[in-house]
């Protein structure tokens, strides 16, 4: 079966974090005999902007074509405009870059089906290049298109509504998302959950002892929907109790400068570390030596770093009414607590910190129930399950 993703979340060269994901679902839909190409259209930099900022340099730098861990990856570039300005355009605008690339991308291949990464701009332009070559599409929603770009204007809810309703067959990865479609669009006749998963092999390695001391550890994007201005307040109540307690942040973000001022003004700066954006290998290492994960993300379609941390045997903290409940049962295998609320969080850390034996319990079980659930394998042959069942009915 010839597989073309659409996605614009990939690993690049100069962000091999960005989208790994969806990486690491192709490889294992490789390994399982689909033949997968990827075209991950990246944004076109005027010289100017390269000047301005380091990202729009490093983004220029992306070359035409790259082949990572196997998988050949195609970066032809499209019009996107700053701020996602205009962004009801951006499929359309994204399929012309994908049309033109497509039959060199897919060689002698006859491709049998598309796979997209979001419905926009990335399901659009499937949408478009489906009518081309007379073959069906499937889109997989991540969380963003219906937690927020859905709300930008009635332009993009639009969009969405017409990559969604063209699909053969829409994936989330949580019941979250799945109720979410059909709110919005109507369409959970044709919807499937397939969540994510963990290679475990990765997430399993030894990373080392543990840090001295107990330590809390986030990984995200340093957005505000991430909660970790809730960890930093955390942390400042239960510094006196725990003083050996640390914050380790990995990711980055328009936050940080916010984040660090809030450190410091809690007076707590010298137990909070920002680590920035590190390779996959790294992060492992970090959750390998933490003590517990916490992300109080209030808009989680799912998080795949929830599942890495569970992975690793460590006890997790996250919010209810998230993609998070597909997987976390409170206080079996991870502890929920509500969005926004800065006691409940300071309670559930407390309760963590407080209890070695509880939370050694917690973190086996979480670990014991994504090993045995949630893996890329796994997520892999239900994929494939759903392109089998669409190529019959087409």
């Amino acid at each position: 079966m010839n597989v073309l993703c659409i996605s614009h979340m990939y690993p690049s060269v100069f962000n091999m974090v960005e989208g790994i994901f969806v990486h690491q679902q192709l490889k294992f839909l490789s390994e399982q005999g689909a033949d997968v190409r990827v075209i991950s259209p990246a944004p076109v930099v005027p010289a100017a902007a390269r000047l301005l900022r380091r990202k729009w340099n490093q983004i220029s730098q992306i070359p035409p074509s790259a082949e990572i861990e196997g998988i050949c990856v195609w970066y032809p570039r499209y019009v996107a405009v700053p701020k996602a300005l205009f962004f009801a355009t951006s499929g359309r605008r994204m399929y012309q870059a994908v049309r033109e690339l497509a039959p060199a991308a897919c060689g002698k291949s006859s491709l049998d089906l598309i796979h997209a990464h979001v419905a926009l701009p990335d399901g659009y332009a499937a949408m478009l290049l489906s009518r081309d070559l007379g073959i069906p599409y499937v889109v997989t929603i991540h969380g963003a298109d219906l937690q927020s770009t859905i709300h930008r204007n009635t332009g993009c809810r639009n969009a969405i509504g017409r990559a969604l309703n063209g699909a053969a067959k829409i994936i989330v990865v949580s019941s979250k998302l799945c109720r979410l479609v059909d709110q919005y669009f109507g369409l959970a006749g044709k919807t499937v959950v397939i969540p994510n998963g963990v290679n475990p092999e990765r997430v399993c390695q030894s990373g080392g002892e543990e840090m001295g001391g107990r330590t809390l550890l986030s990984v995200s994007n340093l957005i505000p929907t991430k909660g970790i201005d809730l960890n930093i307040e955390a942390v400042s109540k239960l510094k006196d109790d725990y003083p050996d307690l640390t914050y380790r942040i990995v990711g980055a973000g328009a936050e940080e400068k916010k984040l660090r001022r809030l450190a410091a003004e809690k007076g707590i700066a010298d137990r909070v570390f920002f680590l920035g954006q590190m390779p996959h290998t790294r992060v492992m290492e970090e959750m390998a030596k933490c003590t517990l994960f916490s992300l109080p993300s209030w808009q989680e379609g799912f998080g795949v770093v929830y599942l890495e941390a569970m992975a690793s045997g460590k006890p997790v903290i996250g919010c209810r009414g998230e993609g998070i409940e597909d997987f976390v049962e409170h206080g079996t295998t991870g502890i929920l607590v509500e969005p926004h609320d800065t006691p409940g969080l300071v309670e559930a850390i407390d309760r963590v910190l407080g209890n070695a034996d509880a939370a050694e319990d917690i973190g086996r079980s979480g670990q014991e129930w994504v090993l045995d659930n949630l893996t890329w394998a796994r997520n892999a042959q239900k994929t494939i399950d759903v392109y089998e069942g669409v190529l019959r009915d087409s």
